[in-house]
């Protein structure tokens, strides 16, 4: 068994600094982690990688290319599209050893994740490749001084969820650049409960949009599974924290706990 993590998120929200930050914890704690650059429009990560896509495609390539004539949003689909149709690339990269754990480092484009299938296309090659892989989204902290803002970006992350249809962790990045001020007030936006945020987001939008937010609200209540998990990246236990939220997610370390328990069983018996 094989497992990662499918690092998700708006551009910004620090998802290459989080794959940073997982590598160095991981190694101070004598675990290895690998990464993987998913998008062929970075310019810069601080990571070593074991594979990177723009090996194999780059954005800017494709937007050069006349004959395609693609933007930044259209050629990064092409880009994705195309890295599906040669997905042998990475099979070849990754190889086929046991109990790799493994960040997939992926684009900030946030249709990949709410309407265009390809990344859930990705996440079922991982999963036929014997992955036990979960979505980790990323929401920079700073959505939390607009409840408006803080609407949207769980709408988001409720919409990545069902579209990629894996075990999902929402996490909320940057909580080292919060104020003291805004730090105590970060409890009711972990769990947020969606008929407060209705009644902040009421106050500063026009009357006619009464009924949109209350549906919206409603179906964010429906979906109880929006929960953020604050990330401090100064913080030793907060990464502790969030690594084993991830862990138990995707079960990672109980094959190790199984056979422990047989050995201790094993010794009793002599």
């Amino acid at each position: 068994m094989r497992y990662g993590q499918l690092v998700i998120g708006p551009a910004g929200s620090g998802k290459s600094t989080y794959c940073h930050m997982i590598q160095q914890h991981c190694e101070t704690i004598h675990r290895t982690v690998y990464v993987v650059n998913m998008d062929p429009a970075a310019e810069h990560f601080d990571y070593p990688v074991i594979a990177d896509i723009r090996e194999l495609v780059q954005v800017t390539d494709v937007m050069e290319d006349e004959e395609l004539n693609f933007g930044p949003n259209g050629g990064l689909v092409f880009c994705m599209e195309f890295f599906l149709q040669n997905i042998e690339w990475l099979e070849e990269k990754l190889g086929d050893s046991e109990d790799d754990y493994i960040l997939f480092d992926c684009p900030g484009q946030i249709e990949l994740y709410t309407h265009i299938p390809a990344m859930r296309q990705f996440a079922d090659v991982l999963k036929s490749w014997n992955f036990n892989i979960c979505s980790v989204f990323l929401l920079d902290c700073h959505f939390i001084v607009d409840a408006t803002k803080m609407f949207s970006g769980i709408m988001t992350a409720l919409s990545s969820m069902i579209l990629l249809e894996l075990p999902h962790i929402n996490i909320l990045s940057k909580i080292d650049l919060l104020s003291s001020k805004a730090k105590k007030s970060l409890d009711k936006y972990l769990d947020p409960d969606p008929h407060d945020l209705l009644d902040e987001v009421s106050a500063h939008v026009d009357p006619k949009y009464q009924k949109l937010n209350k549906a919206i609200s409603s179906l964010i209540n429906d979906y109880s599974f929006v929960q953020f998990l604050p990330l401090d990246i100064s913080d030793e236990g907060s990464k502790d924290n969030v690594l084993l939220q991830i862990d138990m997610t995707i079960q990672y370390g109980e094959d190790l706990d199984v056979n422990t328990k047989a050995m201790d069983g094993a010794d009793d018996q002599d």
